[in-house]
C-alpha cells in the first residue's frame, strides 16, 4: 500500500537565522499559497498546519491554502480544551465540506506547562489527557450520531446535541494523535486513526508501535503510524554531511539563547537522551541537531543522498509505518529538493516492496 508523505507550511516567511522551528511569526498570505503549493507539485500528500499558542489560526490558514491547491490535503493541529467539543466538531465538519474532504485533524493534548497556561489552562499534565478523552468522544458522537442525545461527562456536559453539518469523510475526518506519556497512549489508542510519533532508531520505533497497538486491542481497534524526520540531502554522502555539519553549527548558536530547562514532554526528552546511543544510529539517523535543540519538534535527521535517504524511510515501512513526515531546515527549498528526488525515490521502493510481497503471497 503507498507510504504516505507528508510535509508541514508556515504562515511567514522564515527568518535567515531560524533553523529548527518554521510555526510561528505573523500571517503572510502569499507565501501561505506558495508554500503549500511547493508542496503540492512536490508530490506531497499533505501538509502539517501546526499550532503553538501564540500562532496563526490553523483552520483559517488551511481555509486559504485550499482555495489555491487542488489535491494536497491539510493535517489542522487542534489543542483539545479551549474551545466546547460540540462547536469544534461543527467547525471540522463544515471545513471538511467546504474543501471536500481534504482535512485531518491533528490532536494535541499539550505537553508544556507554560504554553497551556498562556491560553489559561492550568490543568495539569495527566489530568489534560483526561479532558483530551472526554473531548474526543463528545466530538466523535456529534459526527457520528444522528439522533439529539445528552452528555453529563466530567469535563463537559451538553443537553440535545446535534449537529446539520456532517463531515465530507466518513465516518468523519481521520484523527491524527501525539504523545507518548502513560496518559496519553490509552487516550489516542481509543480514538485516533494515525499515530504520530517522532523519529527514533528502528528498534524504538517498533517497540512503540507493539505498546500502543496492544492498547488499541484492549478498545478492539486497530492504529496506523506516522515517523518524522527532518532529511538533510546532497548530491553525495560527503556534501550531505558537510551541509549537516553546518546546520548543527546554526542549531547550536540559535540554542544558546534559549532556555536549557530539561524538557517537560516525554516525546522531547526522548529525542535529546538518544545522543547516549551514539549521534549516528541505524544507519544514517543522526541525534544530536535534537540533543542541541532540546528535542524541539521533530529534530532527528536522515542525512545522505536522496536514494540513502529514501531507502532509511522506506525501512520504518518494513516495520508497519505507513506515514512520513518531513521537512528541511530551509524548509521552502528543501520542500522543492525533497520533490525532484527524494519523494520519488521513496515512492518506487515502497512499490517494489508491494510488488515483492505480492509476489510471495
Amino acid at each position: 500500500m503507498p507510504m504516505n508523505v507528508l510535509g508541514m507550511i508556515g504562515v511567514e516567511r522564515p527568518r535567515s537565522d531560524s533553523t529548527v522551528h518554521i510555526i510561528g511569526g505573523g500571517v503572510d498570505p502569499e507565501y501561505v499559497v506558495e508554500f503549500t503549493k511547493a508542496h503540492e507539485d512536490a508530490g506531497f500528500d499533505a501538509v502539517l498546519v501546526g499550532h503553538t499558542s501564540a500562532s496563526a489560526d490553523g483552520f483559517l490558514v488551511a481555509m486559504h491554502a485550499a482555495q489555491a491547491t487542488d489535491r494536497i490535503r491539510f493535517l489542522v493541529a487542534h489543542r483539545p480544551g479551549f474551545v466546547n467539543p460540540t462547536q469544534a466538531a461543527r467547525r471540522v465538519a463544515t471545513l471538511d465540506q467546504l474543501i471536500k474532504g481534504r482535512v485531518w485533524l491533528h490532536i494535541i493534548t499539550g505537553g508544556m506547562d507554560f504554553e497551556q497556561r498562556r491560553d489559561g489552562d492550568f490543568l495539569e499534565h495527566d489530568e489534560r489527557y483526561a479532558r483530551t478523552d472526554e473531548y474526543l468522544e463528545l466530538m466523535r458522537r456529534v459526527w457520528t450520531t444522528e439522533e439529539p442525545f445528552d452528555f453529563d461527562g466530567r469535563f463537559y456536559q451538553a443537553e440535545r446535541v446535534s449537529s446539520e453539518v456532517t463531515c465530507w469523510q466518513e465516518p468523519h475526518v481521520p484523527l491524527w494523535f501525539g504523545g507518548i506519556s502513560d496518559a496519553a497512549i490509552p487516550v489516542g489508542a481509543r480514538h485516533c486513526d494515525m499515530y504520530a510519533l517522532f523519529g527514533e532508531p528502528r528498534a524504538e520505533i517498533a517497540a512503540l508501535m507493539e505498546r500502543i497497538g496492544g492498547v488499541a486491542e484492549t478498545y478492539q481497534r486497530s492504529l496506523e503510524f506516522n515517523v518524522s524526520f527532518r532529511p538533510i540531502i546532497a548530491d553525495t554522502e560527503e556534501a550531505a554531511w558537510e551541509k549537516a555539519r553546518k546546520i548543527l553549527a546554526g542549531v547550536e548558536q540559535e540554542s544558546r539563547q534559549l532556555s536549557s530547562r530539561i524538557p517537560e514532554a516525554e516525546t522531547a526528552r526522548r529525542l535529546v537522551n538518544l545522543i547516549d546511543g551514539g549521534e549516528v544510529q541505524d544507519e544514517r539517523l543522526w541525534v544530536p541537531i535534537a540533543a542541541a535543540s532540546g528535542g524541539s519538534g521533530n529534530s532527528t535527521a536522515l542525512v545522505g543522498t536522496p536514494d540513502q535517504v529514501a531507502e532509511a524511510i522506506v525501512r520504518y515501512y518494513d516495520l508497519g509505518v505507513r506515514g512520513v513526515l518531513i521537512r528541511g531546515f530551509d524548509p521552502f527549498h528543501d520542500t522543492v529538493a525533497y520533490g525532484r528526488e527524494l519523494i520519488p525515490a521513496i515512492r518506487t521502493m515502497v512499490a517494489e516492496r508491494d510488488a515483492n510481497q505480492r509476489a510471495l503471497a
